[in-house]
């Protein structure tokens, strides 16, 4: 369908990768895998043409229609969200009225070569309408809008009137609506809430019939989507057979693999050299120490890919904090409206949180759940009942606020340094080296950082405080798939106590032994883990 031959492609100084080859194929699913700044998005706009390789082909039936969802949604404006859904398949309704205008036309008198030729244009155009979905444009952009949260109440406010999240929601919609050939998804879960996740994961899989190629920080939806990963690292592309959790595994056997014959071959070298250096002064063996020397001359050298750089840290043993770490009682918060009224959150929510417990606090989107985290860590108070921290909690907050109040004048390492002002200059720079800040990155300027990487400088200036209870709003969001494990793993073995929301269901799978559900106003607690809050809430709704 698409394929990608011997390409090689250079940004100024970087080569991202050389002599490289990959294949979209006709209805295969494809995640695309590799560390920042690789060149993932560079094959996306490869094969969108927005960017030329420097040699290799590119091919491409100019009958494929390709959808490309960025994270560059562009302008938005002087439409309603169902409006400007719509404008993406501006092609298909032109061609509605193309296929009108050529039914009107067979009813007037012309010639027998005339009416043929008329005939086979109106047939092409009858199976490229129906290919697209033409029957049921607006019925599709509906469906699809309100799978992704924006339901039937919104489809006529203006686009303008959306947040920048919900704006990227409205740019999926227009995207998945044209039913494209292929489906081009540079992570397409950022700002989805889990059920838009998981209606989106079934849209690709009971659906949409083309292919995929996609980027994604979701690991538990990589692997529900793909069946095949294209690995783009030390400049060149990979592929392996199998989703995510099989390319991890295939990769660390290969790189064993390779690991075991460089040994071999520098074995092999060494031995040869060995015998050059001894023997090449003497008459009587010149010929072998030549043939030898030829020999190691056209061996192809095998060379180890460089590791992978990601956040290697772990929080420091926190002071123990008492059993009871938080008491709520009737505890409820509602938001007051520029109409004089109220909008309730949530209300009537009693209970304890204990030292050690990982929960996880779940509900649909707009639920409270940013809004309870608050209440709880103390940064908005509640509009009735209580909530009591326990002896010795010192709390941390983390949440995408925190990433706005940073001081952009201020640089990596002295915004960490203000977290630990006691601390050695050494100790400062191995905290930033940890969280990938090194040598001349710690003395950027926070105004020059992409949201991962002052997602990171949060994260470490929590681990630079002697914390023992986190409060993490969504902490995941803007880390890839390598640092978000290593963050799972911290969590885990953390000896505090953490209250989180997230929508990266592997990372509460992974971590969580209690979680809260905000619904309708209303808080349950289950006391297990989230496969059984799964099972539990099913069946309170079945």
């Amino acid at each position: 369908m698409i394929h990608l031959t011997n390409i090689t492609k250079q940004h100024g100084s970087q080569i991202l990768f050389t002599h490289a080859s990959l294949q979209i194929l006709p209805g295969v699913r494809t995640g695309l895998v590799g560390p920042n700044g690789a060149g993932k998005s560079t094959i996306f706009r490869l094969i969108t043409g927005e960017e030329e390789v420097d040699a290799g082909d590119i091919a491409c039936s100019k009958k494929t229609v390709i959808g490309y969802f960025s994270q560059d949604v562009g302008e938005m404006a002087g439409r309603s969200a169902l409006e400007e859904t719509m404008s993406a398949v501006a092609q298909v309704m032109i061609l509605a009225q193309e296929i009108q205008e050529m039914e009107a036309a067979m009813a007037q008198p012309m010639s027998d070569d005339e009416l043929a030729a008329l005939l086979e244009r109106y047939g092409n155009a009858q199976e490229e309408f129906e290919h697209r979905g033409g029957y049921d444009l607006e019925t599709r952009a509906q469906s699809v809008l309100t799978g992704l949260g924006v339901g039937p109440d919104d489809f006529n406010c203006p686009v303008e009137s959306f947040s920048g999240g919900w704006k990227m929601r409205i740019a999926l919609a227009k995207i998945l609506t044209i039913n494209p050939d292929v489906l081009l998804l540079d992570e397409p879960t950022n700002h989805l809430d889990i059920e838009s996740i998981l209606w989106l994961e079934e849209w690709l899989k009971t659906e949409f019939k083309g292919a995929v190629l996609m980027t994604s920080h979701d690991r538990t939806f990589m692997n529900s989507i793909v069946s095949r990963i294209i690995e783009v690292a030390n400049k060149t592309i990979t592929t392996y057979g199998g989703n995510y959790d099989f390319y991890l595994q295939e990769r660390e056997i290969r790189r064993d693999q390779l690991v075991a014959s460089h040994r071999r071959q520098q074995e092999m070298l060494a031995k040869e050299e060995e015998f050059i250096a001894r023997f090449a002064a003497r008459a009587s063996h010149a010929a072998q120490v030549q043939s030898r020397i030829k020999k190691i001359e056209k061996i192809e050298r095998i060379e180890l890919p460089p590791e992978q750089r990601v956040m290697r840290f772990e929080f420091t043993e926190p002071p123990r904090s008492g059993d009871d770490v938080v008491a709520m009682e009737d505890l409820a918060k509602a938001w007051d409206l520029e109409d004089g009224g109220t909008k309730p959150v949530f209300s009537g929510v009693t209970g304890m949180i204990r030292r050690q417990e990982k929960i996880a606090v779940v509900g649909v989107n707009g639920a409270g759940k940013s809004t309870f985290l608050k209440v709880i860590a103390g940064q908005t108070e509640p509009s009735s009942g209580s909530v009591t921290l326990g002896a010795n909690v010192s709390v941390g907050y983390f949440s995408q606020h925190s990433m706005d109040v940073l001081d952009g004048n201020s640089t990596v390492f002295n915004t960490i340094q203000d977290a630990m002002p006691q601390a050695h200059m050494g100790t400062i720079r191995n905290l930033c080296a940890a969280f990938l800040f090194q040598g001349d990155d710690a003395d950027k300027r926070i105004s020059q950082l992409s949201g991962g990487e002052k997602s990171r400088v949060v994260l470490a200036t929590l681990l630079a405080r002697p914390l023992n209870f986190l409060i993490l709003d969504e902490p995941t969001n803007h880390l890839d798939l390598q640092s978000r494990e290593i963050l799972l793993q911290a969590l885990r073995k953390f000896a505090g106590t953490v209250i989180l929301v997230s929508h990266d269901r592997h990372f509460l799978r992974s971590l969580v032994d209690h979680v809260m559900e905000i619904d309708h106003g209303e808080m349950r607690i289950y006391g297990g883990d989230y496969d059984y809050y799964l099972q539990k809430s099913a069946s309170l709704k079945a």
